[in-house]
């Protein structure tokens, strides 16, 4: 995962809207064989080096996220080191290339093609003759066949997170000799280059036994270029070693640690030696640079940044003053900073020995809309929504300070480079301030309308506050409470003359901060200039509506909406707020609140801005990381929020769950599978339908490409940006860092030999 937020576990791997409600659709046409494909926004960053110039040996310490649950990648608590340790360790049939699409493992196979189509879909595999597990045993038939009996769905002891394209085999057998595997499909799937990635021996997928436990903690048996050795839960590292029966070019590198580095301590990690190659946030990656620009005497810009003339004067009078106390703590915060200037210095000048490698992830962060219910269960509102919202600005903001390419992405089911990629968005239409507001209109949100007092308003799908949030409100009322009588005794005798109270606090969730309410620019800080009221009492509140009076309505409420154009807005509206049935239209926007996530509150923060230009007023509410998604995300506790998906070469599988239409449950609610914005139509599950059950490859394409279409018009979800991978690299470790689409290739990976200053244009076969 990168940098910018949190993301669900990878599953794989104009307007055309109006009248009645009808959603017009243009259909894309379908594309031909012969159509220039698109290519990645940006390539892969990893000093690619000839194997003849890295040396043999050595020990790589790579940083990951955590130690996984699961070594077993087809379980639901398996995560993205699961999926890391797989690639190393375990057979894989196809893998991607840097522009993402899948080609045929030379390690693992001969060949691999489709040899029938009628009356059934058979895929003859051809197996590498050299091809053995870790215990000598050759890869076969059977261990095809045991994976395929754990995936399909027909045994519920098998606690599988996934069964697509297993659903659909028939069976599986031996070919004309041990080294044919044949494949009969009994439903044609378009994207069976998707299966048996990894393969596991049929010791782990064998018995329920063994897949639901077998494979947790331990992988025994593998087949890669290197092995599972040890997984260290107390030290949380990884370790994997050389494998002495790998067949194919022998590991470069006699070791491979992942340990868990939190990602706020990476570059103190990097800069000790601890750590060679780590993913890393946008500051760390400009310390970095600094660091080889500059070196130590780039302290200026740690812990004594933003140390200005005004504040070393103030230190020298309190260091020099007559009050001993306060000299003594300003001292010894002076040695404090100090140290850690020196500590920051040492850091710096190690730093210089790592450099920055940086692509586009394969993933790309979108605005989430939760459809399940308030103003955005309204498709009209989702739209004007995604019309308010200018992407390319959003773009630029991430990724032109990390100097790569600048560009919105523009299909929710593939990249720049794949090939089902094409701009889609037409079907929604782009940024256009006039025509939100006008879809909004339409839905009957206008400006100037009367509010009722509102209850504690909470997200689509929430079910309201939870114990604690309802004790705290309690204690703080009763708090208020007794302030107001301490003032009420203090306030009997005269007031100072042109003294004027204080405004009230609004109180409401810590955390959480309502754009639009404060009557202002949301974007100005600081408290709004108070105002007497007249009856010597206190500013009344924004939310309240009480401060609008008839002296400050304002003229021209919308025409034909409550009263004829040029009629006064009625009292208790709130000034440029949209309204409906005397609700105001306000959001609940989630984000996660730890390390790290400070370049998507950049981005909400924009967000924000473009929805109130509309009127629409968002709440901000920051949350736990750990809570994100399994108590918001999942559970659909928000109205609007930012995550990531990953781009899969198989979206016709990948992406289905993804926009899957909804079904409603026997209990009432509702099964989303994966698509936490409850969005999703009948149509756009059709194509998905035809896609994955046709073998034509370029109406599969064309096919998803509608699909998308249809994703893009009911404005579910919005895709921003692809994620920028920031990966900080040793100088002398080659064949790896930001790796971009391409499937790592981690036997070419390794260090330079001595006296070898610069890599190889490209590897070699060696």
């Amino acid at each position: 995962m990168s940098y910018d937020g949190l993301g669900p576990r990878a599953v794989m791997r104009s307007v055309a809207f109006l009248t009645a409600g009808v959603l017009a659709v243009p259909l894309l046409a379908a594309c031909s064989s012969e159509e220039e494909p698109s290519r990645p926004l940006a390539g892969q960053d990893v000093a690619a080096a000839a194997r003849s110039l890295v040396a043999d040996g050595g020990t790589l310490h790579w940083a990951v996220d955590t130690v996984p649950e699961t070594l077993n990648a087809f379980q639901s608590d398996a995560d993205a080191t699961t999926t890391r340790v797989a690639q190393a360790v375990l057979p894989s049939m196809f893998r991607l290339d840097a522009n993402g699409h899948p080609q045929r493992n030379r390690d693992f196979l001969e060949s691999a093609r489709v040899v029938e189509t009628e009356p059934k879909q058979v895929v003859l595999y051809r197996l590498n003759q050299q091809a053995v597990w870790s215990d000598g045993r050759e890869i076969g038939a059977a261990d095809f066949a045991a994976q395929w009996r754990a995936l399909s769905g027909k045994d519920s002891a098998y606690w599988t997170a996934r069964n697509a394209g297993y659903d659909r085999i028939e069976k599986i057998e031996r070919g004309d000799n041990d080294l044919e595997v044949r494949v009969t499909f009994a439903r044609p799937y378009a994207d069976w280059q998707s299966l048996f990635a990894p393969l596991y021996p049929k010791d782990v997928m064998g018995t329920p036994d063994a897949f639901n436990d077998g494979a947790r903690r331990k992988l025994s048996v593998t087949a890669g270029p290197f092995a599972v050795q040890q997984v260290d839960r107390k030290d949380a590292r990884v370790t994997l070693v050389r494998n002495p029966r790998w067949w194919g070019r022998p590991a470069k590198l006699s070791e491979i640690v992942l340990a868990a580095v939190p990602r706020d301590e990476r570059a103190a990690a990097l800069a000790t030696g601890v750590l060679d190659l780590a993913d890393i946030a946008p500051a760390d990656a400009q310390r970095i640079t600094l660091a080889s620009q500059q070196g130590a005497d780039s302290a200026i810009q740690g812990p004594a940044g933003g140390r200005t003339a005004a504040k070393a004067l103030r230190s020298w009078a309190l260091l020099h003053g007559s009050d001993k106390a306060a000299a003594g703590r300003e001292d010894q915060a002076r040695r404090k900073l100090t140290t850690a200037i020196a500590r920051w210095r040492a850091q710096q000048d190690a730093l210089r020995e790592i450099e920055v490698r940086k692509s586009l992830e394969p993933a790309y962060t979108q605005l989430a809309l939760n459809g399940a219910g308030g103003p955005l269960a309204d498709e009209r509102v989702r739209r004007a929504v995604a019309r308010a919202i200018d992407r390319e600005e959003l773009a630029k903001l991430v990724l032109k300070p990390l100097g790569l390419p600048v560009a919105s992405v523009g299909s929710h089911l593939a990249l720049s480079g794949q090939d089902a990629y094409a701009d889609g968005s037409g079907a929604l239409g782009g940024q256009d301030t006039a025509e939100a507001r006008a879809l909004l209109a339409d839905a009957g949100w206008v400006p100037g309308g009367p509010l009722k007092p509102q209850p504690a308003e909470k997200a689509a799908g929430a079910e309201g506050k939870t114990e604690e949030k309802k004790a705290a409100e309690k204690k703080a009322e009763g708090e208020k409470a007794e302030g107001k009588k301490a003032e009420g005794k203090k306030a009997e005798g005269k007031k100072p003359e042109g003294k004027k109270p204080e405004p009230e606090s609004t109180g409401g969730s810590e955390g959480a901060y309502i754009v639009g309410e404060d009557n202002k620019p949301h974007h100005v800080t600081g408290r709004d200039t108070e105002r007497d009221t007249g009856d010597g009492g206190p500013r009344p509140l924004a939310q309240d509506g009480k401060q609008y009076t008839d002296n400050h309505l304002r003229q021209g409420g919308a025409p034909g909406a409550y009263a004829p154009k040029g009629t006064a807005a009625p009292a208790g509206a709130l000034a440029g707020a949209l309204a409906k049935d005397g609700k105001p239209l306000t959001l609940r926007f989630v984000l996660p609140s730890g390390a790290g996530s400070e370049p998507l509150w950049n981005v909400a923060d924009h967000i924000t801005r473009m929805l109130e230009r509309v009127g629409i007023r968002t709440e901000v509410s920051k949350v736990a990381d750990e809570s994100y998604f399994k108590d918001h995300i999942a559970s659909g506790e928000y109205d609007l929020a930012l995550y990531s998906w990953p781009a899969s070469a198989f979206p016709a599988t990948d992406a289905r769950p993804i926009y899957a239409k909804p079904v409603p449950a026997a209990d009432g609610s509702l099964t989303v599978e994966q698509n936490y914005t409850r969005v999703g139509t009948d149509q756009v599950d059709q194509l998905f339908d035809q896609a994955i059950s046709t073998l034509d490859q370029d109406e599969e394409r064309s096919l998803i490409r509608k699909a998308d279409a249809r994703i893009w018009a009911a404005a579910g979800s919005i895709p921003l940006y692809q994620r920028p991978q920031l990966t900080a690299v040793r100088k002398d470790l080659v064949n790896a860092g930001a790796f971009g689409f391409q499937t790592p290739v981690y036997e070419d990976m390794g260090f330079l030999k001595k006296g070898v200053t610069r890599p190889s244009p490209s590897p070699s076969g060696n």
